[in-house]
């Protein structure tokens, strides 16, 4: 087994197309084993050549009212009023500490996420 860092575009191809032909090895075997290696290192390629910025506050809840199928009626009582609502999602205003701590909590979203800062719409 020879696996080692990838540090090209072409190891990186090479890696991808090894582990196609390892993926469905079965549980306990070498070419497992091989497959597991080499799926940590080209996530490891992959965070540092391509990485996903988490998105914004408002996006997040956005995304997650979409997931969670919630219109913006359902959040009212995490936020506030419906205007207040509106202003947060519309980025008229900033949420609260509060009101981080109740999305965080009702749409299980990470408060870390919520707590970054975000630009206001004029």
């Amino acid at each position: 087994m020879d696996i080692k860092l990838i540090k090209t575009e072409e190891e990186y191809q090479e890696a991808l197309m090894r582990l196609n032909t390892l993926f469905d090895a079965p549980m306990g075997t070498p070419e497992s084993d091989q497959a597991d290696l080499l799926a940590l290192v080209i996530d490891e390629y992959e965070k540092k050549k391509y990485p996903i910025e988490a998105p914004d506050p408002i996006e997040a809840i956005k995304i997650r009212m979409e997931e969670l199928d919630l219109k913006q009626v359902d959040l009212v009582p995490y936020i506030g009023g419906k205007s207040q609502v509106s202003e947060i999602l519309n980025r008229k205003r900033k949420l609260t500490v509060e009101m981080v701590r109740n999305l965080a909590r009702r749409l299980n979203l990470s408060a870390s996420i919520l707590v970054n800062d975000y630009q206001l719409s004029k």
